[in-house]
């Protein structure tokens, strides 16, 4: 048993003391600023959310998650954790490429009972290339009066 006043007890207080300072020394030091000077720092006030940050910022939230590595859950941040945010340019996606072009050879006003396979026999082409050119995904559903386009 170890008495109060032993100089085995300082010691092993000091022992402790001594690792606890440690551990802090090597916390703090986790928190170290990124590689990239390219950005500031944000404390989180009360009632923000990454996602409200990166709105404020004009980031999204997977470049302040790349940036900020001791965020685990991006749902879950805490008042006063200091954020790096990265500033850099980010392109804007591209438009999508407009669609082709689809050429009609014929056009066929539907009658009631059509239906595509007939169409294609009738046209001598496949019920899917016709689904295809007018865009239509159930092959069952086309209706009376509708125009379509045959290639």
């Amino acid at each position: 048993m170890i008495k109060f006043g032993s100089s085995r007890f300082r010691r092993l207080t000091l022992s402790l003391l001594l690792l606890l300072v440690m551990l802090g020394l090597t916390a703090a030091t986790t928190q170290a600023a990124p590689a990239e000077s390219n950005g500031t720092y944000h404390t989180v006030r009360y009632g923000e959310t990454l996602s409200l940050i990166a709105v404020n910022y004009g980031v999204t939230i997977n470049d302040l998650l790349a940036a900020n590595p001791q965020i685990v859950n991006p749902n879950l941040i805490y008042y006063g954790t200091v954020i790096f945010i990265p500033y850099y340019y980010t392109p804007a996606p591209q438009p999508p490429p407009p669609p082709p072009q689809r050429y009609c050879r014929y056009y066929h006003t539907v009658r009631y009972g059509d239906n595509l396979i007939n169409l294609g026999v009738w046209y001598g082409i496949s019920p899917y290339t016709i689904a295809e050119a007018n865009g239509i995904y159930n092959l069952n559903f086309i209706y009376a009066g509708q125009t379509l386009c045959i290639p």
